[in-house]
């Protein structure tokens, strides 16, 4: 079996004393695990970083095989951010969400968002929103996708500017005002109600509505915690509001 495909890398670890099995996220093969052997090396070790894109060559006698993995760098994301923290953490939260996708399911739209954000992390004005547009794509691949269609008390599609924290739908103004203290925070950006951002509030909340729902539904299941560097990311966009 083989397969060759641009991927990548959300996760590593050592294996023996040379190789490294990666974790790659590919767009036709999905989340898709190999051994690089000689991973360790002193070429081979600024490759196999977090975040880079490679081109991978997979190979195994099965499918079901762990398989081996041959690497080759296309974009080394993780040198360009190395050395700013804000960036680092918005890659690492990206990464150790990437792992939480079913293995060897192709998720193609994941794939492609991740790729946008990656190539956004430059411009700290722009990417922390990619990347809360991205966690919101990440729960509808898994199965808990919000309806932000129309208001959950009253059908209408219009003022939606709250999320129920039990149903996940939207719900407008004027239904939602009476149990405001209880409801999420809708960004228009998110609703589809507005083509851009308006500032670094709507980054926030938009980030307390994901980060619910992926606790609610994603790693209180599996006994998880979210990633450190998420909340380091959001509290860096708060501190942008002082």
């Amino acid at each position: 079996m083989e397969w060759r495909h641009d991927g990548i890398i959300v996760s590593t670890r050592r294996h023996g004393e040379n190789g490294v099995i990666i974790d790659l996220l590919t767009r036709e093969q999905g989340r898709w695990s190999g051994l690089v052997r000689g991973g360790r090396s002193r070429k081979m070790r600024p490759v196999l970083q977090v975040g880079n894109l490679v081109t991978a060559t997979w190979r195994a006698r099965l499918e079901e095989h762990l398989g081996s993995i041959v690497a080759e760098p296309l974009r080394m994301t993780a040198a360009r951010v190395i050395d700013d923290p804000f960036k680092l953490a918005g890659l690492t939260t990206l990464a150790a969400l990437a792992v939480l996708v079913p293995e060897r399911e192709p998720h193609r739209s994941l794939y492609d968002g991740l790729t946008l954000v990656l190539d956004n992390l430059d411009d700290d004005a722009v990417w922390p929103a990619l990347a809360v547009r991205w966690e919101m794509g990440l729960l509808n691949e898994l199965g808990f996708g919000l309806d932000l269609s129309q208001c959950a008390a009253t059908g209408r599609n219009d003022d939606l500017i709250y999320v129920s924290p039990k149903s996940g739908r939207a719900v407008s103004a004027s239904a939602g005002e009476p149990y405001r203290g209880k409801l999420l925070r809708l960004p228009a950006f998110l609703a589809g109600t507005a083509g851009t951002v308006t500032g670094d509030a709507e980054i926030v909340d938009a980030f307390a509505l994901t980060g619910y729902f992926l606790n609610k539904h994603v790693f209180e299941p599996r006994n998880l915690k979210a990633p450190e560097q998420r909340q380091w990311v959001v509290d860096r966009v708060a501190r942008r509001l002082d």
